[in-house]
């Protein structure tokens, strides 16, 4: 891919996230957030996490093929993007055509945002118990380890709320948390092994910028409104045309390189 054009990265990237993550529970978590706080603070917060992650996930992807041979490393992304595409067809197929997926969604997002803020809300109680040790069963007793660890992490947040303020790094933890193994990532992943590093981080960034936006400003009024069964079947076609033409740059093209050399050493 030495000669690969900069708009295709960047073409390839941004259609990506648009396909991964309008409808996406972080997309309604950022929706919900700007219906409870200031929109601009939720904006930063969610955007913030979401380049962190972009970073993060290109660079990991940008790594790979000092691993393994760049031809595998495309093939590996185009069984990737094929199978997410499969995945997704199949969904969308299973779907019906209202919004009684997004809604569940939105039921998620809202349960995880209270959750957290009755976290925050109880920070101070000595009586909290954390919810890894009641679902271990272990509600009874709380270990030193255990204890340092969750005063550890309440300090770090609070240090954090300290600066940048309770919404912001409410935003940024919970838009975090929901991408970090999301399909999105790992497509990033996928996208930072096969193109460019810098125009990958590029495209996706701008893929997020545009749907934090859109969720921070009217996401609530869009996720009524939009097809979740025609987004994802959308997203399943931009999916699989990705890993037909990754298995072409990992296999099709040298071949065809190998015979265009043929041919021209026979007319010599």
């Amino acid at each position: 891919m030495e000669n690969e054009s900069p708009v295709q990265a960047l073409t390839n990237s941004i259609l990506m996230i648009l396909a991964s993550e309008i409808g996406d529970k972080t997309f309604l978590i950022a929706a919900i957030l700007a219906m409870r706080h200031p929109r601009a603070v939720v904006f930063a917060g969610a955007f913030g996490s979401l380049v962190v992650m972009s970073l993060l996930s290109a660079e990991m992807g940008h790594l790979l093929p000092t691993l393994i041979p760049k031809k595998w490393t495309q093939a590996a992304a185009a069984v990737l993007f094929l199978v997410f595409g499969g995945k997704m067809f199949m969904e969308g197929r299973a779907m019906k055509a209202g919004n009684e997926k997004i809604q569940e969604e939105m039921r998620e997002a809202e349960e995880e945002i209270e959750g957290d803020d009755a976290v925050q809300d109880s920070n101070g109680s000595a009586e909290v118990i954390p919810l890894e040790q009641l679902e271990a069963g272990n509600a009874g007793r709380i270990t030193p380890s255990t204890a340092k660890s969750s005063s550890f992490t309440e300090g770090a947040r609070n240090f954090c709320s300290l600066f940048l303020g309770p919404v912001f790094v409410q935003a940024f933890v919970l838009t975090f948390l929901g991408e970090w193994g999301d399909r999105s990532q790992i497509a990033t992943i996928a996208l930072g092994a096969a193109h460019n590093v810098y125009l990958v981080t590029l495209g996706t960034v701008i893929g997020h910028s545009f749907c934090t936006a859109l969720a921070v400003i009217g996401g609530r009024y869009v996720s009524t409104k939009i097809s979740v069964k025609h987004v994802t079947l959308g997203g399943a076609t931009l999916f699989l045309i990705f890993g037909v033409l990754y298995l072409y740059e990992a296999f099709g093209r040298e071949r065809s390189t190998e015979i265009e050399m043929a041919i021209t050493g026979d007319a010599s």
